[in-house]
């Protein structure tokens, strides 16, 4: 959406401009699926401008940006009583662009494919409305009207424009699944805001919404989350909220959501830092929300988890929470500072606050064409103000990787990152984390390692859980819980992958990264040592050498070779790495990998311990 069209539909925020490309979406072509693109055989043509009676085109008309080939808008003047034939080439055209928003679209009913908004008479749009809903129908999908708006450029008749989201129905599981980082201070209110979205019930005050997130005794004596607990929040075909609110559990939630939200949830105090880092770069978020107290603003690690979301290139929303505590006036100085601080050199970021369900809308459609464009929420958890705008968003905010990404990931071999360890009664070993490419079956043979001596052990998958309900096939980007039956404990760490055998995983001690040192009290020289954090990798290293400099300072620059003291590591080339010791921050990519020569040949079966 541009900032005319915000305009159009009301935005009240003033930041429309940021996502300059608008609907049209900047994804590549291809489907992979035999599903014929929509233009086929179109594009001789000489595109033809229709135009309803009594519409004439003046200066004033506004325009969208033209359509796009490719990704999941679709503009449609109008749909009126289509004969058979075209009806098949609108379905057609539909479930291509349902494939492109992997199981999501948005049709804009009222605009030419120029971009041009004409608009419908009431009759036209109903009857379109009505067409769309029968095309929905076939493809196996629901419609939900996102908004209307009457249209007042130069005409006596009033003409309304529609945005309409198109949903699949879910069918064997295959749910458009989003993971949200929940960032921010201690005592902002993180876990409460998510106990009343995903329960469905409002805080007292005291925080009895949280209760059921907690995972430890001493959490919830303290109130203050010290592990990574994970939530749900689905939304079915027709865009309604589906959670725990009618005793439902995880696994019904899963049967009856098209779209399902999972919530990181992690630690605000700044003891449990190494935690927190290590649930945004080895859970791979696609997007993370920030939130901050009304009352006590930007304080204690705020700062903190907003630089390591931008470090780590996560798109990062803001919500402001306990509202109810504050008056108007305190709120909004909470807002300034927070548009202060985004404004900054460093961050470079458009804050838009969303003050209106419209907002929410065009915030959520912004939000994932430009990077920079950062929405801001306040609402309360006492009261349930402005929730209802939260969850919009949600609703209808699209993944960021479009199908054909997600095709290519698939067709690599299996890689599957390990993040948790269990010992479950009756099932024996299980591991939890992300499968970063490939699918992966039930009865899969695979590879779990390094060891210590940099060799790996063969198992098979047993069975596979997403979401706490079974699952049997998973795809590249889901994260799941998977069982290996008997295999031995002991033999697994978190930060190991379990890969296809024919993978030859580059094994290594020694690496070496471009970094940059964020701060640091002294200087950072030979001899070094800090905790390393690589995708789901955290282990301390040395630093064996600095290229070209004898020491680093603070925002300097440098090529550094790392050697991690307790055992080798699988790494790839271009993973992030941030770094900590202290008060030391620094980040970067890896750059060169000093591979063992020899690990390739050590593939043990679990009985031979390494």
């Amino acid at each position: 959406m541009d900032a005319r069209v915000s305009e159009l539909f009301g935005s009240t925020s003033g930041h429309g401009s940021g996502g300059s490309q608008g609907s049209a979406s900047n994804h590549k072509t291809g489907n992979g699926n035999g599903v014929v693109s929509k233009k086929t055989g179109a594009k001789n043509k000489k595109a033809r401008t229709r135009f309803p009676r009594n519409f004439k085109p003046s200066n004033n008309t506004p325009y969208l940006p033209p359509e796009a080939e490719e990704g999941n808008i679709e503009y449609k003047l109008k749909l009126v009583n289509p004969t058979q034939n075209r009806f098949e080439h609108l379905a057609t055209q539909m479930k291509w662009r349902l494939q492109e928003g992997r199981g999501e679209a948005v049709y804009q009913i009222g605009v030419e494919d120029n971009g041009m908004l004409v608009g419908l008479s009431e009759e036209d749009m109903r009857s379109s409305l009505k067409t769309l809903h029968r095309l929905a129908e076939k493809v196996g999908a629901d419609i939900a009207v996102l908004r209307e708006r009457e249209l007042d450029y130069d005409s006596d008749i009033p003409r309304k424009i529609a945005e309409v989201l198109i949903r699949k129905v879910p069918d064997d599981q295959q749910f458009l699944d989003l993971r949200v980082a929940v960032l921010g201070n201690v005592d902002s209110g993180k876990s409460t805001l998510l106990g009343v979205l995903t329960q469905g019930e409002l805080d007292n005050g005291r925080g009895r919404a949280r209760l059921n997130l907690f995972r430890h005794l001493h959490e919830i004596q303290t109130g203050r989350t010290s592990s990574i607990s994970f939530e749900i929040l689905g939304f079915n075909s027709k865009g309604e909220v589906v959670n725990y609110s009618e005793s439902r559990t995880a696994e019904e939630i899963c049967e009856s959501a098209s779209k399902m939200i999972t919530f990181i949830d992690l630690a605000g105090h700044h003891k449990y830092l190494k935690t927190t880092i290590f649930g945004l770069t080895s859970y791979c978020p696609d997007f993370a929300m920030l939130v901050v107290s009304a009352n006590t603003g930007i304080a204690g690690t705020t700062r903190e988890h907003l630089g390591l979301a931008m470090a780590l290139k996560v798109p990062i929303f803001i919500v402001i929470s306990k509202v109810d505590l504050c008056t108007r006036a305190t709120v909004e100085r909470t807002v300034r500072q927070l548009e202060r601080v985004l404004k900054q050199p460093g961050c470079n970021k458009v804050p838009m606050v969303v003050s209106s369900t419209d907002d929410a809308v065009t915030a959520a459609q912004q939000f994932a064409q430009s990077p920079n464009i950062t929405p801001i929420f306040t609402l309360s958890s006492v009261t349930g103000e402005s929730l209802d705008k939260l969850k919009v968003f949600f609703n209808i905010i699209p993944p960021l990787s479009n199908s054909k990404e997600q095709e290519e990931l698939m067709q690599q071999l299996t890689e599957f990152q390990v993040d948790e360890i269990y010992t479950v009664p009756e099932v024996g070993t299980v591991v939890g984390g992300t499968l970063y490419s490939g699918i992966c079956r039930e009865g899969d043979p695979l590879v779990v390692g390094p060891t210590e001596l940099g060799q790996f052990h063969k198992l098979t998958v047993g069975s596979i859980q997403r979401n706490r309900s079974a699952c049997r096939v998973l795809r590249a980007g889901q994260a799941a819980t998977l069982a290996l039956g008997n295999f031995d404990r002991s033999l697994l760490r978190k930060g190991m992958v379990m890969v296809s055998p024919e993978m030859d995983p580059t094994i290594c001690w020694m690496f070496e990264a471009e970094i940059v040192l964020l701060f640091h009290a002294k200087t950072f020289h030979k001899g070094f040592q800090v905790t390393v954090h690589i995708g789901n990798v955290r282990q301390t290293a040395t630093v064996e050498a600095v290229y070209g400099k004898e020491e680093l300072r603070t925002g300097e620059k440098a090529v550094v070779l790392f050697k991690f003291i307790k055992h080798p590591e699988y790494l790839k080339v271009g993973a992030k790495v941030l770094f900590r010791e202290g008060v030391t921050k620094g980040i970067g990519h890896v750059t060169n990998l000093q591979p063992i020569s020899h690990h390739h040949q050590h593939f043990q079966g679990q009985d031979e311990k390494a």
